[in-house]
């Protein structure tokens, strides 16, 4: 209890006590035996009492023989009846109330029944005033200063104002204390002509009006409590409702590699800005929903559309904007209580009519369209997409408000615009929600030599899943992610015939699929596995490998075509043969590479630096993708060979490697026998992977032709240009002297940067492709073709270091973001 509820409650029993002691000082008694009949009454009428609402309290029916005492006694009969009935009423169920509580319930009685006599019989009152209206005055004060009491107590104890506790507890029962007025005035009357002892008879009466205001009382509590059943069931319902919206449009987002943070701030951002443009109700109901769901039209647009990583064609995008109509007919189905199909139809039209899929313009569009369509299109600017990376929030409204009148209604940019800021803070301070998911796991021991763990079948009712909790739009986005990078892998294996780019391109995206540390793939040359491609910590380690097929755990995976989970990589022949090597792999995946005729050609094997890292999920990846390596390896092969006999790069129609030693043999021994000078040119290409990575490798190889192209054009007819491979060429220069080979170096590396911005998509695709070039001078720098073209080479990537170095200091973060944006805003038509 607070001390502002102790005072209280010890001020107005020290004031009860005070009043009591002077009421009975001034004792008279005319009539012992009426009073003692009054007395006992009114220990019976207190113990008919009645619960009252909303509080822990209950309300007495002795107060008539109170407002009896006040007409008919004397000031200290009326104190003696009010205080011993109260003190009945504690002692009946002492249990019930403590000793404070009876003593300040007694206080307040004697309070309000001391201040209603002298009201009743006030003698200036009396003057003007009929004993009906001087007895409702009376039962009046009595009323309200008892309640008052009791609710200041029960406000002060449970923290609640007072003048709302009385409002909400005490007004209503008034009407009451009014009739037992009108009773105690009848009563009084009739004891006039009959006496009081044959008026007692009519006290049935007051049992009548104790037992109608109880049921009163009890239907009303009873219809308080079902409607609070139906408003906390309808809560429920609503609740049930709004869960089940948000995780159906989790998932859908999952599907779209974006999070649930950005369904969340969107929802945050519309609520916010359709508040300030006054919606309420249902129209506010309406723009959490669609908020939610707006993309759920998503799930009739192929994933290699959604995911693609490049600009869209105008096919494609076609296919694209059937995404609000397929999602408002989705919508329809569900029969939302409020409009959200229209605002999900319509969330992408724009202010000036450019937008779709039906060209509404202005107030032609929803409110809440043209809220979610501004809110949407500035989220997803600062949110990592497939396509770009994100800007800083303050860029993104940037474009926002470029937009503002033709994509998107000014007045909404302008609340935007002002509060970005703090809806952000909102957004950020939001709670997040998670539903989890338990799976397990088990690889059981099988026949692999020391090797590690044969892959074996699952028993019944055994998961395949890793024994973890896995988020469940972990779990939704990992699928989509899976589906999307093989569809990548399958696709980009039959385009090229040159193994190394096809392994670097499944390194990378492998990685993504399946975290590893080092990645190795060997190929069968007589009975051993060579190292085909290598990339990861362990490269340098694992590259010198020369494997015995049938030995080890790669070997005995080639012997026997059957994939290892969980290996150990120290039983790799060789691996660990040199006493000052240290590794911490300790666990391996290993599948079988199979070409057209089903015998092995090769291996593919994941290392891994903590013990048990792969799973069954893991080796299913990686047989989707081996299938389709096996026969690509094959065919690199078989071309390589092919190539091999030829003179010619079948990519470029440049010479090839072999014509290149060919050549610079024969021009070595010319000018030397001469004493001419000769300047031997070694380029490489800056950027081209990232052509790779972002654009594809049908781009890449399309940067090898411009490439070619440009190097051609600038050579002389006595000049010889080859591809030595991947994206190095070589410029052989007869007649040249050293001084001049750095001019003729810049002129060769401006013409490629020069046919490269010129290109169709080179300016668009924002990729800084450079030519690195080195150069060497015949006896300066070697006497022979292998030592020219290594000198070359170290002067190249010297130049490519150098070049590196110089790109970073000058280039910030925020101009790189920057770029990243302006690139993605101008590759591709914001579809979110």
């Amino acid at each position: 209890m607070k001390t502002a509820s102790k005072i209280f409650l010890v001020s107005t029993i020290s004031l009860g006590t005070m009043v009591l002691i002077m009421g009975l000082a001034q004792w008279t008694c005319t009539d012992p035996l009426r009073l003692f009949v009054y007395l006992v009454f009114s220990f019976a009428a207190s113990v008919m009492k009645v619960a009252l609402p909303s509080i822990r309290g209950t309300l007495s029916v002795n107060f008539f023989f109170v407002l009896v005492g006040i007409i008919q006694l004397s000031l200290g009969e009326t104190l003696l009846i009010g205080s011993l009935s109260f003190l009945f009423q504690y002692l009946w169920k002492g249990k019930s109330q403590k000793l404070i509580q009876a003593a300040f319930n007694v206080a307040s009685g004697v309070i309000a029944a001391y201040l209603a006599y002298k009201v009743f019989h006030w003698t200036w009152l009396r003057q003007y005033c009929d004993v009906p209206i001087a007895l409702a005055l009376g039962a009046s004060v009595y009323f309200v200063c008892n309640t008052v009491q009791v609710a200041s107590i029960i406000a002060l104890t449970e923290r609640r104002r007072s003048i709302s506790v009385w409002m909400d507890c005490y007004v209503w029962m008034f009407p009451y204390y009014l009739l037992g007025a009108w009773l105690a005035g009848a009563f009084d009357f009739a004891t006039r002509y009959v006496g009081w002892a044959a008026t007692m008879l009519s006290l049935p009466v007051l049992s009548f009006v104790y037992h109608s205001y109880n049921l009163y009382l009890t239907r009303l509590e009873a219809e308080k409590r079902g409607s609070e059943e139906q408003r906390k069931h309808a809560e429920q319902m609503s609740s049930l409702h709004l869960r089940t919206i948000e995780a159906l449009a989790l998932a859908i987002e999952a599907k779209d590699e974006t999070t649930n943070e950005h369904l969340q701030r969107v929802q945050i951002y519309a609520l916010e800005v359709g508040k300030e443009l006054g919606l309420l109700g249902d129209d506010l109901d309406a723009l959490r929903a669609a908020s939610l769901l707006h993309d759920i039209g998503k799930l009739a647009v192929p994933e290699h559309i959604i995911s693609k990583p490049g600009k869209l064609t105008p096919e494609e995008f076609e296919k694209m904007k059937i995404h609000p109509v397929v999602g408002a007919e989705i919508l329809e189905c569900v029969q939302f209580p409020y409009d959200v199909v229209s605002i999900v139809r319509a969330h992408h039209e724009k202010w000036d009519g450019s937008g779709y899929p039906y060209g509404l313009k202005r107030l032609e569009i929803p409110i809440g369209a043209r809220i979610l369509a501004a809110v949407d299109c500035l989220d997803a600017l600062a949110s990592d997409r497939q396509y770009r990376r994100a800007l800083p929030l303050d860029k993104a409204l940037e474009v926002v408000v470029r937009e503002s009148g033709t994509s998107f209604d000014p007045q909404i940019v302008e609340i935007l615009a002002r509060r970005y800021l703090e809806l952000e803070e909102t957004a950020r301070a939001a709670p997040q929600s998670r539903i989890k998911l338990s799976t397990s796991m088990k690889i059981e021991r099988g026949h692999a030599p020391d090797a590690g763990f044969e892959v074996t079948a699952p028993s019944s009712g055994e998961s395949n899943s890793p024994e973890r909790s896995m988020d469940f739009l972990q779990s939704i986005s990992a699928a989509r992610q899976e589906a999307q990078l093989l569809f990548e892998m399958a696709s980009e294996m039959g385009s090229s015939l040159r193994l190394d780019e096809t392994l670097s391109m499944l390194a990378v995206r492998l990685k993504r699929l399946i975290p590893h540390n080092t990645m190795a793939v060997y190929r069968i040359v007589s009975d051993k596995l060579s190292v085909e491609f290598v990339s990861g910590d362990e490269a340098r380690m694992l590259g010198a490998l020369n494997i015995p097929v049938g030995e080890g755990l790669s070997g005995w995976v080639a012997k026997n075509s059957q994939a290892i989970v969980n290996g150990n990589p120290s039983v790799e022949p060789g691996y660990l043969n040199d006493a000052r090597i240290f590794s911490l792999l300790r666990s391996a995946l290993s599948v079988p590479l199979l070409g057209t005729t089903g015998e092995v050609v090769g291996v593919l094997t994941l290392y891994e630096a903590a013990k048990d890292s792969f799973s069954r999920d893991h080796l299913r990846i990686l047989q989707a993708v081996s299938s389709k390596l096996g026969l690509t390896i094959e065919n690199s092969v078989k071309f390589r060979r092919a190539e091999d006999n030829a003179t010619l790069d079948f990519l470029t129609g440049l010479a090839n490697a072999r014509s290149l030693f060919v050549q610079l043999e024969h021009e070595v021994t010319r000018c030397a026998a001469s004493d001419s000078p000769l300047v031997v040119l070694v380029g490489d290409l800056n950027g081209f992977k990232l052509v790779n990575d972002r654009l594809g490798h049908l781009e890449g190889n399309r940067l090898l032709q411009i490439t070619a192209a440009a190097l051609r054009s600038e050579c002389r007819t006595q000049d010889f240009v080859a591809r030595m491979g991947g994206d190095e060429f070589v410029v052989i220069l007869p007649d040249v002297d050293f001084n001049h080979a750095g001019a003729v170096a810049e002129r060769f590396a401006k013409a490629v940067e020069r046919a490269w911005l010129t290109s169709d998509g080179g300016a668009e695709s924002g990729i800084d492709l450079s030519l690195s070039v080195g150069s060497a001078h015949l006896g300066r720098d070697g006497r022979t073709p292998e030592e020219l073209l290594a000198s070359a080479d170290r002067r190249m990537y010297a130049v490519k270091a150098e070049r590196k170095r110089a790109s970073q200091s000058l280039l910030s973060l925020n101009s790189a973001v920057a770029s990243n944006a302006a690139e993605a805003v101008a590759d591709r038509p914001y579809v979110n």
